[in-house]
């Protein structure tokens, strides 16, 4: 059951919100539309009610607001536009992945891509999708954590005819087994077959709160609409010739007269001449003269809010006749089976659904592909051409043109991507996971990132060294020892990799967290490196040496080469220019999630 109550949305410049207290409810076990014009302000309502836009009101789910939901994608389905979706990724990929945010079994997506349909192009990519074939992963999506109420905004947008019918029995079937839906539409005739209940907004105010039936019965009869600004004066001729014609036996019926908003007259009964008529007799002025078939409701009002553990009325279930479309309800087996009560996700969800959402794009494979080949052409270049060189270029093929590697490059790219897509795709946060603030999903994405950096960037040096002795019959002399070249490649693919996810996260960019990861070498490390040569950097000569004399310290073996290696590596500016800008975007995205916070 949802209750939503006194939704107002922040003011707008000069103009009125959007949604302007509205207070509504959605029983369990019926189907309830949020019905008016474009702008009504349908959409504001919902991401109102799902705390995507800022405003007033609250919205109970259960008698419970959003934030004190559990598991808020298993307990309510939503679809709200396109589905936002990588559209490289496959739809089945799109459904596992975010499976694995939910908790769900992964599983659970080929269940619901056969209930809508896709079952037969789960392989295909989104970008190919029409525009219903999206509106069917959209409710797959919405379905997909066996959740209790969907809230679905136009969810009929891009449907044919015989899909819209489709779609009216599955929500009727959802309804019937004790779910609560709610969805919103500009075609009364549509509406009026599926919903149990009609609410009808006009200007983002509620306009009517009327059961199907009365809806159908009052609304969907044909009117005369009249715009006057003498619409008390018109009202009373209408009403004074109609009674006339009713004494005298020239009119079966009296017609009915509606007053409406402002100079709005509604006319049921009558035509567009025998009004004119008056108007002309009567000397009033009139604006609009039309023939109309009424889309909203009555001004009457709403029903009380029931409480969300109560029964559902029998009013709410009330349906028209004319509702139901011709061959009845499908049977209700086309929905997904139900879900066994299945454990909260577990703190390992950030790191299954990251691992899903990098390896759902072939992009990422493609950019470690090129990396690896280009770190190895270079590498070969570089050993061949006979000039000394140190193993942390020569190993990871770093050319002096270059600011960093190319595998250090490839992670901060790599890293920038995974926040970059979150907020050009952002496909959780329909779903209620305020995906640029939580702190579990930022853990998951830098220990998956760190991790690809590290194999990225062993599999550099591994591919590079096995491929001089294959080339050239022997090792190739460079400064150095491999341990140096490993352990820096490693540190400088992490710090990139991160330093590209921090900074994505903070402006909601790819483009800027790359950015941020050049602005290392290219900027910080020249202050840094001007620091380092004066005075304050003298105390860092010889780092490398003083660590190396640690080794005399009872340390397993080979760890004494690993200490010197890592001394070597903050000896180096472009390393405390890392270690510098980590913390700081950190504590720029602690400063900008806080803000979000209080906002």
């Amino acid at each position: 059951m949802i209750q939503a109550i006194g939704l107002t949305s922040a003011p707008r410049r000069g103009r009125p919100p959007a949604v302007d207290d509205l207070t509504f409810e959605a029983r369990a076990g019926s189907v309830t539309a949020l019905l008016g014009p474009p702008g009504a302000g349908k959409s504001t309502a919902l991401r109102l009610m799902l705390q995507l836009s800022p405003g007033r009101g609250v919205a109970l789910f259960r008698g419970r607001p959003l934030s004190r939901v559990p598991h808020a994608t298993r307990e309510i389905g939503v679809l709200l536009g396109d589905v936002p979706g990588h559209p490289r990724r496959s739809a089945v990929g799109h459904l596992r992945m975010l499976a694995a945010a939910s908790g769900v079994p992964a599983g659970r997506a080929e269940d619901v891509l056969d209930v809508v349909g896709l079952s037969g192009l789960a392989d295909q990519r989104l970008g190919l999708f029409s525009r219903g074939m999206d509106r069917r992963l959209g409710l797959a999506s919405a379905l997909l954590g066996d959740p209790h109420t969907l809230v679905l905004d136009d969810p009929a947008d891009g449907l044919s005819p015989r899909e819209t019918a489709w779609l009216h029995t599955l929500l009727r079937g959802y309804a019937e087994q004790g779910g609560a839906v709610l969805v919103t539409g500009e075609d009364a005739g549509g509406v009026a077959r599926v919903a149990d209940r009609v609410v009808s907004l006009d200007g983002g105010r509620l306009v009517a709160d009327q059961t199907a039936a009365d809806f159908a019965r009052a609304r969907l009869r044909p009117r005369v609409a009249v715009r006057t600004p003498h619409a008390d004066r018109l009202a009373a001729a209408l009403t004074e010739r109609f009674r006339t014609a009713e004494e005298t036996g020239g009119a079966a019926g009296l017609p009915e007269i509606v007053r409406e908003s402002g100079s709005r007259l509604s006319v049921f009964g009558t035509t567009c001449a025998a009004v004119g008529e008056v108007a002309y007799q009567h000397r009033v002025l009139v604006h609009q003269l039309a023939d109309e078939v009424g889309a909203f409701g009555d001004r009457s009002p709403s029903g009380p809010l029931h409480r969300a553990d109560g029964r559902r009325s029998a009013e709410a279930v009330v349906v028209a006749p004319a509702q139901r479309s011709a061959g009845g309800l499908r049977d209700t087996s086309v929905l997904p089976p139900r879900l066994p009560a299945l454990p909260p996700p577990g703190p390992s969800w950030p790191v299954r659904y990251e691992l899903r959402r990098w390896a759902g794009v072939p992009t990422g494979w493609w950019l470690k592909v090129l990396t690896l080949l280009a770190g190895l052409v270079t590498a070969l270049a570089l050993a061949s051409s006979g000039a000394p060189r140190s193993a942390e270029r020569v190993l990871t093929g770093w050319a002096d043109p270059l600011p960093l590697p190319p595998v250090a490059i490839a992670a901060g790219v790599l890293g920038a991507m995974a926040f970059g897509h979150e907020f050009r795709y952002p496909a959780l946060t329909p779903a209620r996971v305020a995906v640029p603030r939580r702190l579990s999903l930022l853990l998951g994405k830098l220990t998956v990132s760190g991790a690809l950096a590290v194999l990225l960037a062993c599999a550099t040096v591994a591919i590079n060294s096995t491929s001089f002795t294959l080339v050239f019959g022997e090792d190739v002399a460079f400064d150095g020892s491999w341990q140096v070249a490993l352990i820096g490649a490693v540190a400088l693919s992490v710090g990139c990799a991160w330093a590209g996810l921090l900074a994505a996260g903070i402006f909601r960019s790819t483009l800027v967290g790359f950015a941020a990861v050049a602005a290392v070498p290219l900027v910080l490390t020249p202050v840094l490196r001007t620091v380092l040569d004066g005075p304050a950097g003298q105390s860092l000569d010889g780092l490398p040496g003083r660590m190396h004399a640690l080794t005399t310290l009872p340390f397993p073996s080979g760890v004494d080469h690993w200490l010197s290696a890592t001394a070597h590596l903050a000896s180096q500016p472009i390393g405390w220019a890392l270690a510098l800008s980590l913390p700081v975007l950190l504590g720029g995205y602690a400063l900008v999630s806080l803000r979000s916070g209080l906002r």
